[in-house]
C-alpha cells in the first residue's frame, strides 16, 4: 500500500514545543505515513532527534517578505508531490501560498499559539493575511479550546477545526525514579522544597513575574529553592537573578529525572497553547501553578491539580507559592490527581492517532 506522505512545514527546529510536537509525532508515527521536514527559516538542535533517514531541508529563509522566495518553495513543494502540507503557526503563511501555486489542495494549518510579535493573535495586518490565505487551506488544527475560538470567531476561518491535545512520553515523564538527584547537584538538605519551572528563556514565558514572587516568599521560607531550567535570548538578562536560592541550569537533557526532584511546578506564561512541560509536570506527579493564560487553563483546574493566578500578579503567585509550601499534603493531593489526568487524557498514542486520522480523512 502507497504510504501517505507529510509535509511538515515550520520556521525551525530549535529548543520549543511546537517543534517538540513535531518530533514526537514523527517518531511515534504509523507506518503507513511518510515524514518530510522543511524548515523555513533554519534547522536546530532537534534536528537530532528525527528518524534516521527523515528527509530535512534547510531553506534558510531571508528576513523579509519575498515573491521570489515564495515561488521557489512552490517548485520544491511540487517536486516532493506530498499528499499533505502541514503548515504550522504565522511562518507557514508564505508555505499555504507557495502550496496554492504548486497545485497542492491538501493543505493543514496547525496553530500552536503566538509570540510577542503578536500576543493575543489580535494584529489586525496578521488577522487580515490569515483571512485571505485561509482559502487556501483544507482544514486547520489547534492544540487548545482557545485557539479553536480564535479561528473561528475572530479569524472567521469556514473550514473544519480540529483540536488535538498535545501528548507527552508518560513513561519518561513519571513520579518514580531518585528524587534527590537536584539535591545532590545542588548540595541541598533533604528539606528543601524546590519550586521549579522548564521553560525557554523567551519574555512570553515571563520569567521576571516569577523571580520577583520567589524573592518576596524566599524570606519567609528559607528551605525553598527556585530552580530554571532552559536557555534561549533572554539567559543573559536573567543571570542578574541568580543567588544561593535561585538555581539557573540552562539546557539540560535529562529533563525527566530533574523534573521529578521538583515539588512544585510554576509557569507564568504571558500566553500559551498547550504547553507541554505542564503536561509533562503532571505526568510527573507535581502540583502546578500556571497563569490564567491561553491553554493553561484547560490544564490546570484549580484546587483539583493546581493553582492558577493573573499572569503579571506578583502577589497572586506568592500565595499560590506560599499555598503549596505551607502545605506539603495538598502538594501530594494535586500533584496524584496531574498524574491521572496526564496518563489518562495526554497519550502521545491519542495525539498522533488523532493527526493521523486528519491526515487519512483529507488523503482519500
Amino acid at each position: 500500500m502507497k504510504k501517505i506522505k507529510i509535509i511538515h512545514v515550520l520556521d525551525s527546529l530549535g529548543v520549543g514545543g511546537l517543534e517538540k510536537g513535531v518530533v514526537t509525532l514523527v517518531q511515534n508515527a504509523s507506518d503507513g505515513f511518510e515524514h518530510s521536514i522543511i524548515c523555513m527559516r533554519k534547522s536546530g538542535t532537534f534536528e537530532n532527534l528525527f528518524p534516521q533517514g527523515t528527509q530535512i531541508i534547510d531553506l534558510k529563509k531571508p528576513s523579509g517578505n519575498s515573491l521570489g522566495f515564495i515561488w521557489h518553495l512552490s517548485r520544491l513543494l511540487k517536486s516532493l508531490k506530498p499528499d499533505i502540507v502541514h503548515t504550522r503557526n504565522w511562518s507557514g503563511m508564505d508555505a499555504i501560498l507557495a502550496a496554492k501555486l504548486a497545485g497542492i489542495r491538501n493543505v493543514v494549518q496547525g496553530e500552536h499559539g503566538w509570540d510577542m510579535v503578536d500576543l493575543g493573535g489580535s494584529n489586525s495586518k496578521r488577522r487580515l493575511i490569515r483571512q485571505i490565505f485561509s482559502f487556501g487551506v483544507k482544514e486547520y488544527t489547534c492544540v487548545s479550546e482557545q485557539l479553536k475560538t480564535w479561528l473561528t470567531e475572530m479569524i472567521g476561518v469556514k473550514q473544519p477545526v480540529t483540536k488535538i491535545f498535545n501528548g507527552i512520553d508518560t513513561v519518561r515523564f513519571t513520579p518514580t525514579g531518585d528524587r534527590h538527584i537536584l539535591h545532590k547537584e545542588l548540595g541541598l538538605s533533604g528539606n528543601a522544597t524546590i519550586i521549579g519551572i522548564v521553560a525557554r528563556l523567551d519574555p512570553i514565558k515571563n520569567h521576571k513575574t516569577l523571580f520577583k514572587a520567589f524573592g518576596q516568599i524566599s524570606k519567609n521560607y528559607p528551605d525553598a529553592h527556585l530552580v530554571v531550567i532552559g536557555g534561549g535570548p533572554e539567559f543573559d538578562n536573567l543571570t542578574i537573578y541568580r543567588s544561593d536560592r535561585i538555581h539557573l541550569l540552562g539546557e539540560r537533557l535529562n529533563i525527566p529525572d530533574l523534573m521529578r526532584c521538583f515539588d512544585v511546578f510554576v509557569l507564568p506564561s504571558l500566553n500559551e497553547g498547550i504547553s507541554n512541560t505542564i503536561l509533562e509536570a503532571m505526568a510527573c506527579g507535581l502540583p502546578v501553578i500556571a497563569s490564567r493564560a491561553g491553554g493553561n487553563i484547560e490544564l490546570v483546574k484549580e484546587g483539583i491539580n493546581g493553582m492558577l493566578f493573573p499572569p503579571t500578579e506578583v502577589e497572586a503567585l506568592c500565595e499560590c507559592l506560599g499555598g503549596y509550601i505551607q502545605n506539603p499534603e495538598l502538594q501530594r493531593q494535586h500533584g496524584q490527581t496531574g498524574h491521572q489526568m496526564a496518563v489518562s487524557t495526554f497519550t502521545i498514542k491519542n495525539m498522533v492517532q488523532q493527526y493521523e486520522n486528519v491526515w487519512r480523512r483529507l488523503a482519500i
